[in-house]
């Protein structure tokens, strides 16, 4: 009876992450159960702080991009300076945070974070490049709504690079924001915001965005993975870290091409120029950059949080978002092809977000099984 009831107390102590890694088989599952365990208030009041700091901060900085357009900016490299050009704010921030304790596990080694540095940097500063053509060449409802296909590029690079499992609600999210691109792209771009513009740019801007969604998509795959197989801790320090890291080269990147490129000359012009004078043109690329930074930091702790695709996910709620404040800012034409094609990415968006909640739900279901199961051994046991 006595060793039964040893048998019953080690059976009831097992720590339940064993069984949970168990049972998943290891691998992307096992870190999933990980990440589901622990999801208290606070754990939700985190995620959604940083959901809104995304939604709020894309929203802002791509507004604010298309102003600096509107208003006489022409320089596309000093446009995509401000993408990334706000990592200083990030070392203020990473100086301020507390050092992380010794219970973190080791360091990687710099042999390993380096080039990761340097390729992502690189990849971010050329897709911000990117942006910064499209958003010139598009209107920013035009622009917002084919930039979500990124999430549909995200469910592609998540599976192959992140092992994301694919089921048919991400299958019908890709394939609706992937019709909701295409009905942009085949539809007329003569909606009475880009008069200024031969068709030809409207067309390179459609492809440059697409182009960009897919780059963004494999950059957030790739900081997913560095933090899985490289860094494999998940602080706030190391979300600073790696955030500033990669935009200090990209910014380098996006510096070396204002110089190489002479548009350098044209920025006195260019300030003297902007409507409402030189203090709105600082203005408005500070506050670009201080929004594109919120934003990223963010994107990264839900990266760190969660995955890359809900990341990408939550950046494409503010979809409808962006669309609307152009028109009401921008005088951005809502034609009928701008509202279905709205209607196809805002469903694709929520095939999605009904997945995650079947994900979540299945999560728990298992976990009360494998307690029920434990608490069932154990009973037989002792019975025995």
């Amino acid at each position: 009876m006595s060793h039964a009831q040893e048998v019953q107390l080690q059976i009831r102590g097992t720590p339940e992450p064993e069984f949970c890694h168990a049972e998943n088989g290891g691998g992307s599952k096992a870190a999933d159960r990980r990440r589901s365990e622990g999801r208290g208030i606070r754990w939700w009041l985190l995620v959604i702080v940083d959901m809104l700091i995304v939604l709020c901060g894309q929203t802002i900085a791509t507004l604010l991009g298309r102003l600096y357009y509107n208003s006489g900016g022409n320089s596309k490299w000093m446009a995509t300076i401000t993408q990334s050009g706000g990592s200083p704010l990030i070392a203020i921030i990473l100086l301020l945070t507390p050092p992380e304790s010794s219970d973190t596990g080791p360091q990687p080694p710099a042999s390993k974070m380096v080039p990761i540095y340097l390729g992502i940097g690189v990849l971010l500063g050329f897709d911000n490049l990117m942006y910064s053509y499209a958003l010139l060449y598009l209107p920013v409802s035009t622009f917002a709504l084919v930039a979500a296909t990124q999430l549909g590029f995200n469910s592609i690079t998540s599976r192959l690079i992140n092992k994301q499992r694919f089921t048919a609600l991400i299958a019908n999210s890709v394939v609706v924001l992937t019709f909701s691109a295409t009905l942009l792209g085949v539809g007329s771009s003569d909606d009475g915001t880009s008069t200024d513009l031969p068709k030809g740019k409207y067309t390179l801007g459609f492809i440059l965005t697409l182009s960009a969604s897919a780059v963004f998509a494999l950059i957030l795959s790739l900081f997913e993975l560095t933090f899985q197989k490289v860094v494999r801790t998940r602080t706030f320090r190391w979300v600073l870290r790696v955030q500033l890291c990669t935009n200090l080269v990209a910014s380098t990147v996006s510096v070396c091409g204002l110089f190489a490129s002479g548009e350098w000359r044209t920025i006195p012009v260019e300030m003297a120029a902007f409507k409402d004078g030189r203090a709105r043109y600082v203005a408005t690329l500070v506050g670009t950059a201080v929004s594109w930074q919120a934003m990223s930091v963010a994107s990264l702790r839900l990266i760190t949080r969660v995955s890359s695709l809900f990341a990408n996910v939550t950046g494409t709620v503010s979809l409808p978002l962006v669309p609307v404040f152009a028109v009401i800012l921008f005088g951005d034409k809502m034609t009928g092809i701008k509202a279905v094609a709205m209607l196809m990415a805002v469903w694709g968006f929520l095939s999605y977000v009904y997945q995650h909640y079947l994900d979540g739900r299945r999560a728990v279901m298992g976990k009360e099984g494998v307690a029920c199961a434990v608490r069932g051994g154990g009973e037989a046991v002792l019975h025995a």
